[in-house]
C-alpha cells in the first residue's frame, strides 16, 4: 500500500473545512496506487477520494483536474473534482498539494471477460472524442522525454539480455517518434493508464474510470495500446487473448474507427506501451522512494509484453 503521506482524522477534519460537505464519518488509506496518497473520505454529504499528490506540482495539477471536470461534464463516467467553499479544488494539505473528488462505485475486475473489454473499448473511445476539445497542454510526462532521461539510471541494474532489449527499444521509438508517421496520428489529452485496476465495475457494468493522474497529451493509439496491453493479455506469457482483444478493438471501432495512419503505426505504438510500463516498473523497483507503505509491481511482467510485441501483433482492422 502506498501512503507517502500520513493524515490524522484532526487535520482531516480541519482541512474538510473548507467544504460544505458536512461532518466527517470516516477515513482510511487505499492500498494501491504507487504516485500518490490516496484516501477514502465519507462524510455527511457523500464519499470522496482524497489525494495527495506526491510527484505533481501545483502548476501541473490544474490540467488533471480540469480534464476530469470536463470529461465528467461530457458524460463520460469518471471522478469530478469537488470545489470548495471559495470554488477551488486545489488546495494544500500537509505541505502537499490535495483534491477531493466524487467516489464511484463499484470495484476492478481483475479478470475481465469480452463484455468487460468490449465497454472499457466503447468508452475509451468516447473518451478520446470527449476530449478533442479540451484545451489544457500538458504532455505526457511518462512518454519519450521520460524514456531517455529513466533508461540510462536503470540500465545498471539489468542483466545484458535485458539491457540490449532496453536500448534497442528505446532507439526504435526514437526513430519512430521523429517520423512523418508518427506526426500524423490523432489525439488529444488520453488517460495514459487505463488499467484494470482503474475502472470500477458493478454487476457486470461499468461504473467508471478512475486515476487521471498519469494523463497528458499524447496519441489516441498509444492510449488504446496502452489499455490492450492491459486488460486483452495472457497474464503468463504476454500474449494477447483473441476473444478479449477482438472485443475491446470492435467496440472501440464502433465508436471510433482508427485511421489508415493508426492503423500502419499499430504495432509499434504497442511496444512503446509496453516499454512505457516495463521502464516505469523498472525504475519504482531499482530507485524507490521512501514510503509509509508501498509495494512495486513486477517489471517482468511489461518485460514479456514488449518481446511478444516485437514478435508480432494482430492487425488494428
Amino acid at each position: 500500500m502506498a501512503v507517502f503521506t500520513p493524515v490524522t482524522r484532526e487535520q482531516l477534519e480541519q482541512w474538510l473545512g473548507h467544504y460544505e460537505l458536512g461532518s466527517l464519518l470516516a477515513f482510511e488509506g487505499i492500498a494501491s496506487g504507487i504516485e500518490n496518497s490516496n484516501f477514502f473520505v465519507d462524510t455527511e454529504r457523500g464519499r470522496y477520494v482524497l489525494t495527495l499528490f506526491e510527484r505533481l506540482d501545483a502548476e501541473q495539477l490544474p490540467f488533471y483536474l480540469g480534464l476530469m471536470h470536463h470529461l465528467a461534464a461530457a458524460g463520460i463516467p469518471c471522478p469530478d473534482p469537488v470545489p470548495g467553499r471559495d470554488g477551488a479544488a486545489l488546495r494544500s494539505l500537509n505541505g502537499k498539494p490535495a483534491a477531493l473528488v466524487t467516489r464511484l462505485r463499484g470495484r476492478s475486475e481483475m479478470h475481465p471477460g469480452a463484455e468487460q473489454c468490449a465497454q472499457i473499448g466503447a468508452t475509451l473511445a468516447r473518451m478520446h472524442l470527449a476530449a478533442a476539445d479540451y484545451d489544457g497542454r500538458q504532455p505526457n510526462l511518462r512518454g519519450l522525454a521520460w524514456w531517455q532521461e529513466a533508461t540510462p539510471r536503470v540500465l545498471p541494474f539489468l542483466a545484458a539480455a535485458q539491457a540490449r532489449l532496453l536500448r534497442d527499444e528505446l532507439t526504435a521509438q526514437e526513430a519512430f517518434a521523429g517520423s512523418t508517421a508518427c506526426a500524423a496520428l490523432p489525439g488529444s489529452a488520453v488517460h495514459a493508464d487505463l488499467f484494470r485496476d482503474n475502472a470500477l465495475f458493478e454487476d457486470g457494468r461499468l461504473g467508471g474510470i478512475i486515476d487521471f493522474y498519469f494523463a497528458g497529451r499524447d496519441t489516441w493509439l498509444f492510449d488504446l495500446a496502452v489499455t490492450c496491453n492491459d486488460w486483452c493479455i495472457d497474464d503468463a506469457s504476454g500474449g494477447f487473448d483473441p476473444a478479449r482483444l477482438a472485443a475491446l478493438l470492435q467496440a472501440y471501432a464502433g465508436v471510433r474507427r482508427p485511421a489508415p495512419e493508426e492503423r500502419a503505426a499499430w504495432p509499434m505504438m504497442l511496444r512503446a506501451a509496453a516499454l512505457r510500463f516495463w521502464l516505469s516498473r523498472l525504475y519504482d523497483l531499482h530507485l524507490p522512494r521512501p514510503a509509509e507503505m508501498v509495494t512495486p509491481k513486477d517489471p517482468a511482467h511489461f518485460e514479456r509484453i514488449l518481446r511478444a510485441r516485437r514478435a508480432g501483433v494482430p492487425a488494428l482492422d
